[in-house]
């Protein structure tokens, strides 16, 4: 088990689900990014994967889908029981649906700084969005991340999203 993981009821296994999700999207043309929606008690309510270029939505994202899916779908006053993982920490719009939503924690693998740096060592232009930590847009949001060694293995896949394979 990694020091880096949160002591949170099958944390390992939903960090694991994320990345499997996010390696689905790259199979499917879209960045790799995977999230997973638990409740108070660990189990998995819904989960979702980056559809940016799939579903011909730069807002696709599994983060933001995750938040308008628990505001139909959980009762308001169980929301902030629940616990996001994610391959990534979330962009700027996803850290405001969350919050805007009442959503508790957030466990991500790999943090927005760290996929910056990557995206820039390999010659990338930057997002079109400021890489904030979510803190600065939610500061109501307890956060966990990065959790190695989930952050490398989130860089593999991001960097296989270069060259295709």
């Amino acid at each position: 088990m990694s020091p880096d993981l949160p002591d949170l009821p099958g944390a390992a296994d939903h960090l694991e689900l994320c990345l499997r999700l996010a390696e689905e999207a790259l199979g499917d043309g879209d960045g790799a990014f995977g999230s997973v929606l638990v409740d108070a008690s660990g189990a998995v309510l819904r989960s979702g994967r980056n559809r940016e270029v799939s579903g011909s939505d730069p807002t696709a994202h599994p983060e933001l889908e995750l938040a308008q899916w628990a505001a139909a779908h959980v009762p308001e006053e169980e929301r902030a029981g629940c616990v996001v993982y994610t391959s990534g920490e979330h962009c700027p719009m996803c850290a405001a649906g969350h919050a805007w939503v009442g959503l508790g924690s957030i466990v991500y693998a790999a943090s927005s700084a760290q996929l910056s740096q990557w995206r820039a060592g390999w010659g990338l232009p930057a997002s079109p969005v400021a890489a904030l930590p979510i803190t600065d847009v939610a500061p109501g949001v307890s956060v966990h991340g990065p959790v190695s060694p989930y952050d490398d293995r989130v860089r593999e896949l991001h960097r296989r999203g270069l060259d295709g394979s």
